[in-house]
């Protein structure tokens, strides 16, 4: 109880100078004391753990909810979340001193520490290469996915693509590979296959429904904002085949994706 009352009156003039008027531009934030320490949805241990702060780590600090002895911190890609106070240590700095901590602004971490999927909707052109031509048209793709760890997602794609020769229907599914996932600007590549089917136009006569199996190799960068919410562009090169023939095609695409 005593350690408890001595962290309260800590906290308590932490905060008060953060927000006091003879404290300029100070900010309030919290150092994690323990080996990790685990960060909530709520403030109590019944709520989901949605990261992990490892000794050392400074978060920036919101306050202290209700009577209760969790704080609430803001994560680097602009989510709260909530720390047992006796695993961190509060104190408070002032905008511009030499190694002052900062709260996050418009872009932030990419929020794949703790997701467990995500979706995004990417549009761009779809560029086929056949008989010896180029022809491009406008293409529109939705990609789920499940985040196995915040280096490595499984993606699942369905797109369409409306050409001269028809509808250009592509799905599959394969995996990205985040190579800077604690940067607000995050390459990454993936690797994936599965097939493409296209469906004449009704008014073509000359066409037939044609099937071909796919391999696709795509590489890219995500900007990632406050709210885990994602700026996607992405080029992609795909080989389309059957037993007797080869095309190639390539996607130039850009788009919003979120994790969750």
């Amino acid at each position: 109880m005593r350690r408890r009352s001595l962290f309260l009156l800590v906290l308590g003039a932490t905060l008060t100078t953060a927000s006091g008027a003879d404290a300029g531009d100070a900010e309030a934030f919290a150092r994690v004391v323990v080996d990790v320490s685990e960060l909530r949805s709520g403030p109590g241990i019944s709520y989901r753990v949605i990261r992990t702060a490892e000794r050392g780590e400074t978060l920036p600090l919101e306050g202290r909810p209700g009577a209760g002895y969790w704080l609430e911190v803001v994560l680097p890609d602009g989510r709260h979340a909530y720390v047992l106070g006796d695993e961190v240590q509060t104190y408070a700095v002032r905008t511009g001193e030499p190694g002052a901590p900062s709260r996050p602004g418009l872009l932030a971490a990419p929020p794949l520490e703790g997701a467990r999927g995500g979706l995004a909707i990417v549009g761009g052109v779809l560029s086929v290469a056949t008989d010896g031509s180029r022809r491009g048209s406008g293409y529109l793709e939705v990609r789920p996915s499940v985040v196995v760890h915040r280096t490595v997602s499984l993606d699942g794609f369905v797109g369409d693509a409306p050409t001269s020769r028809g509808q250009h229907i592509v799905y599959g599914g394969g995996a990205t590979f985040h190579f800077a996932p604690g940067w607000p600007i995050c390459p990454f590549a993936g690797l994936g296959g599965g097939g493409v089917t296209v469906v004449p136009n009704a008014d073509t006569f000359l066409h037939r429904r044609r099937d071909f199996l796919l391999a696709r190799a795509s590489a890219g960068v995500l900007f990632a904002l406050r709210g885990r919410i994602l700026v996607r562009i992405e080029a992609s090169n795909m080989s389309l085949f059957t037993a007797n023939s080869l095309e190639n095609a390539q996607t130039y695409v850009g788009g919003m994706g979120v994790y969750f």
